[in-house]
């Protein structure tokens, strides 16, 4: 497998030992994630090659980020690309279960963002590694809203992208636990296509819900004005 980086405007990122490589999901969370200015402490939930605190750290310059990885294949990656971007100072990662990390954290974080593993019924796959990147084994939606709740400040925010099915079961839970939906983004190849995932916002205060949609592209295959205007700081290709 090649070693090269997919590279972005302001960084790089190693991914050849992520069984989950950069893709559309988390480079779409990390851009969207965060309704406010500014924020003090994020953190990261399952962070893969550290794509997601990386382009959080390019977008909030105050910030400093945690994160968390079960993996330690892909915590060494992370932090590969932590230390080789502009931010090191200011990325800090773990390697450790998140069911452990929150019942061990005392300190709350004003941001707390997730591409969380979705798969409990599907088949698996014979590569461990890309188990237990996919499949709830490793870490339950129940086990994650838990942790998000204990670790989440008072006026904080829990962004996490998901499918369209799990997104509801999610939000259920979410809701029964006592958070509330802020903010619903649909995803969608282009307009006239089935939704291919939701990114949703819960905070711990009431607000009114904000329901956004995204398309990655223009019915002639083009990519749409409000994607490339979203990932102009980002993707070279723009």
């Amino acid at each position: 497998m090649s070693n090269r980086p997919f590279r972005f405007k302001k960084f790089d990122v190693h991914h050849d030992k992520c069984a989950m490589k950069v893709g559309t999901d988390g480079v779409l969370l990390g851009a969207l994630s965060g309704e406010k200015p500014h924020y003090s402490k994020i953190l990261e939930i399952g962070l893969g090659t550290g794509l997601v605190s990386l382009m959080l750290a390019q977008r909030f310059e105050k910030a400093y980020i945690q994160g968390v990885e079960i993996d330690f294949d892909a915590f060494e990656q992370a932090n590969q690309n932590a230390r080789s971007s502009p931010w090191f100072d200011r990325l800090s990662f773990e390697h450790e279960d998140f069911n452990e990390f929150f019942q061990n954290y005392e300190e709350r974080f004003d941001l707390i963002v997730s591409n969380p593993p979705y798969f409990a019924s599907h088949l698996k796959s014979p590569n461990a590694k890309r188990n237990l990147a996919l499949h709830t084994d490793s870490l339950s939606f129940e086990a994650l809203l838990k942790g998000v709740n204990q670790l989440l400040s008072e006026k904080g925010e829990f962004w996490v992208i998901l499918p369209e099915y799990e997104t509801n079961i999610v939000t259920d839970m979410a809701v029964d636990m006592g958070f509330f939906l802020r903010i619903s983004i649909e995803i969608k190849d282009s307009m006239e296509k089935t939704i291919l995932r939701k990114i949703s916002s819960f905070t711990k205060n009431r607000n009114e819900i904000l329901n956004k949609s995204l398309s990655i592209k223009e019915l002639n295959g083009e990519y749409s004005n409000d994607y490339k205007n979203l990932l102009k700081d980002f993707l070279i290709i723009f």
